[in-house]
C-alpha cells in the first residue's frame, strides 16, 4: 500500500498531488482580523444564514470561521457556538433541517478568504481534518468536506489536482477504520502533523477507475463517491460540493439509521481493498473500544462490528460468484 505523499519520489511519489496548508487563519496571529456578531450587527451588517452581508455592498460579506471541533466524519455541523460563547452538540432536529447552519465564534472578511484560496482551489468547498486527536478520542483521523469559508488553523485543508469524485473517495478514505488503525500507531503526541498524514497508506487514485463484484457496474469511484456525497450533502451550504461531483438533487435528509448503513458499506469495502480478511478486520475493529462501548451502551452489542462483517460476508460472496 502506497503512502499518501512519499516525498523521496519527487512528484512520482504524491499521486494525489496533494498540498498542505495550516488552516487559512491563525488563531492567534491573525485575530485582528476576527469580528464578533455584536460589531458586525452594530456596522449595520445583515446576517443571512450564518453569513453576514452589508445591504448597501453586495460583494462586501463576512464569512464564517470554523475551527476543527465543529467539524466531524462526513460531518461539517457537527457542532455550533451558543450566545453564552460556548460549543454545543448540533441537534437531531438542526442536522434534520437542510437550511441550518453552524453559527462560529467569529466570522472573516470574505476578501481575506479569497485571498487566501488563491492559486490554491477554484471550487466552493473545502476539505479539512482535525490537528487534534488524543489518545481518549474515539478516532485518530477525523476529515470532512467543508463550505469554502474562513478555516483555523486548528483544522489544516489539503488541496489537489484530482476530480471531485476522486477527492469524494479520499475522504472515505481517510475516514476509514482500515487507515485509522494504521494512523494510531504514527501519532505519537495529540497532533497529526503533515509529516504524519503523508505517511498514512492511502489507496492512489487510480484504485477507483476499476470496478468490483459488489458495485453492481459502477466503478468503485461511481460506488463511493455517491455514498460520500449522501453522507457529506445534508445541508444547502455544501450543494457546490454535490454538483461538482455529478449529483443534482436536493440534500439528502438525516437518517441516522441509513447513515449508519452506508457507513458500514464504505468500512466493508475499504477492508477489502486493503486486502483485510474477516478475522483480521473483526481484529482491527476491536480495537477502536470507544466506539464498541457506545454501541454496546446504546445496543446491547458491537453492531458497527456487526454489521461491517455481515457487508464484508456479502461482499465476499458477490466476488466468488463473479469468479465462478
Amino acid at each position: 500500500m502506497p503512502i499518501l505523499v512519499n516525498e523521496s519520489k519527487g512528484e512520482a511519489g504524491n499521486a494525489w498531488g496533494i498540498s498542505f496548508r495550516q488552516g487559512l487563519f491563525n488563531m492567534t496571529s491573525d485575530s485582528g482580523l476576527f469580528r464578533s456578531a455584536e460589531e458586525l450587527e452594530a456596522r449595520g451588517l445583515k446576517l443571512e444564514g450564518n453569513v453576514w452581508r452589508d445591504e448597501e455592498n453586495e460583494s462586501a460579506a463576512f464569512l464564517p470561521l470554523y475551527e476543527a471541533k465543529m467539524l466531524h466524519h462526513f460531518d461539517h455541523r457537527w457542532a455550533t457556538y451558543d450566545e453564552a460563547g460556548d460549543t454545543r452538540d448540533v441537534t437531531l432536529a438542526e442536522k434534520q433541517n437542510a437550511d441550518f447552519v453552524v453559527t462560529p465564534r467569529y466570522w472573516v472578511e470574505k476578501s481575506n478568504v479569497e485571498e487566501r484560496l488563491k492559486d490554491k482551489s477554484d471550487k466552493e468547498w473545502l476539505l479539512g481534518f482535525r490537528d487534534i486527536c488524543r489518545n481518549n478520542d474515539e478516532r485518530t483521523v477525523i476529515a470532512s468536506i467543508l463550505p469554502s469559508v474562513g478555516v483555523g488553523n486548528n483544522a489544516p485543508l489539503m488541496f489537489f489536482d484530482k476530480e471531485p469524485r476522486q477527492v469524494a473517495c479520499l475522504v472515505a478514505n481517510l475516514s476509514s477504520f482500515a487507515l485509522d488503525w494504521v494512523a494510531r500507531f504514527k501519532v505519537g503526541g495529540v497532533h497529526l502533523n503533515f509529516f504524519i498524514a503523508q505517511q498514512l497508506p492511502v489507496l492512489p487514485p487510480s484504485t477507483y477507475a476499476s470496478s468490483a463484484a459488489w458495485t453492481d457496474g459502477a466503478t468503485l469511484g461511481e460506488w463511493i463517491s455517491s455514498r460520500v456525497v449522501e453522507l457529506c450533502f445534508t445541508a444547502h451550504d455544501l450543494t457546490a460540493f454535490a454538483r461538482d461531483c455529478g449529483f443534482d438533487g436536493e440534500p439528502f435528509g438525516w437518517d441516522a439509521e441509513r447513515r449508519f448503513e452506508v457507513r458500514c458499506e464504505l468500512d466493508a469495502a475499504f477492508f477489502a481493498l486493503y486486502g483485510l480478511s474477516m478475522d483480521e478486520a473483526a481484529y482491527v475493529l476491536d480495537t477502536f473500544p470507544i466506539v464498541k462501548r457506545k454501541d454496546e451502551a446504546k445496543f446491547g452489542s458491537y453492531r458497527t462490528k456487526t454489521r461491517i462483517l455481515e457487508l464484508m460476508a456479502a461482499m465476499q460472496s458477490s466476488s466468488a460468484a463473479k469468479n465462478v
